[in-house]
């Protein structure tokens, strides 16, 4: 059964059932001990892009928001029977040329990986697509708020909607993740890995 550690603010680290590492946006808490089959970047801010923390191994793979939209659309890969699938994310601070989010799909589950944005016309799309986890930004600052954020969720219509990314220089704030108002709203708090099934550690 494959696990995501949540490691605050808006990065993240999946392990799959055959043991293959992906890092999501590198750089918040801990968790860099394990070398990475795979990293994922949203976009090139500092505070998600930091590579150079990860162990990496050998045969690495890096995705980043470049490779996501090269040619000038979002692009899909496959990577070890992973699939990782570049979607739009874009707000007034971070442009839609520059940035993306990801949808993951490994072991028979789906992962939706907003990244920093807002609302996108996309995301009523997403709700045909089954999706099992979908982490949103909800700082209010730089990207949605938490209104704004459950009215993502609802959009996407995943079965497990997880506030992420809460509060500006920390790596998660318990009062914010309870104000997201989302329907099936699952709380990670910073350091807590979970089995992706049913588990709600709320």
């Amino acid at each position: 059964m494959p696990k995501l550690l949540y490691q605050g603010h808006g990065s993240f680290r999946l392990v799959t059932d055959e043991g293959y590492v992906i890092f999501i946006d590198p750089y918040a808490g801990e968790g860099y001990d394990l070398d990475a089959d795979l990293i994922l970047v949203t976009h090139q801010h500092f505070d998600h892009n930091q590579i150079d923390m990860v162990p990496k191994k050998a045969d690495a793979q890096i995705i980043s928001n470049v490779e996501a939209l090269a040619g000038g659309k979002h692009n899909s890969f496959d990577v070890r029977g992973i699939k990782v699938e570049a979607v739009e994310a874009s707000n007034k601070g971070h442009s839609a040329d520059d940035c993306v989010g990801y949808i993951v799909s490994l072991d028979q589950v789906s992962l939706y990986f907003c990244g920093d944005t807002s609302i996108t016309q996309q995301m009523a799309d997403l709700s045909n697509r089954d999706i099992d986890y979908a982490f949103f930004c909800c700082d209010g600052e730089y990207n949605m708020d938490l209104e704004e954020a459950a009215e993502a969720a609802k959009l996407v219509g995943a079965k497990n909607n997880v506030p992420v990314h809460l509060k500006p220089g920390e790596l998660f704030d318990r009062d914010l993740a309870e104000a997201f108002k989302a329907p099936n709203r699952l709380i990670i708090e910073a350091g807590q890995e979970i089995k992706l099934d049913d588990e709600r550690p709320e």
